[in-house]
Formats: C-alpha cells, structure tokens, sequence
C-alpha cells in the first residue's frame, strides 16, 4: 500500500537529466524579457531610469551622427 505512493531513488537523478535537458532545449528569452525579469524578481525597480537615460543618450549620440544633427543642437 505505502509503496505505490514512494518513489524509486534512482528515478530522481534521471527525472533531474531529463528536466535539466528540456530547459535547456527551450528557446532562451530575449534581452529586454531576461532584464524586465531581473528587475521584478531582485526588486531594482529603480535602475529603470538609470537605464532610460543611458537609452536616450545613446539614441542622441547615434542620431548626432546622422543628418539629424543640426536638428538636435538646438535641443541643449
């Protein structure tokens, strides 16, 4: 009776292989999804502004080196 609800020690290790080889089969998520995840999960809600300002800045230093450059100046 108490058998049929036990399980066997040496199907742990396999149920482990095979749980270990499907995780790392699955497609592996994007940058924006891993970093959205670190945020919620530690709880740095408050690097998000760090990181739109470093996205803006970049954008501008992209964009200054197009013909949109004399357009941005008068921005600053």
């Amino acid at each position: 009776m108490g058998d049929d609800q036990q399980t066997n020690p040496s199907e742990r290790p396999t149920d482990a292989k095979d749980d270990f080889a499907a995780q790392a089969d699955q497609k592996a998520p994007g940058f924006l999804a891993e970093l959205s995840a670190f945020l919620s999960e530690k709880k740095k809600w408050w690097l998000a502004p760090v990181l739109i300002v470093l996205l803006l800045v970049g954008v501008l230093l992209v964009l200054a080196g197009t013909g949109l450059a004399p357009f941005l100046y008068p921005l600053f």
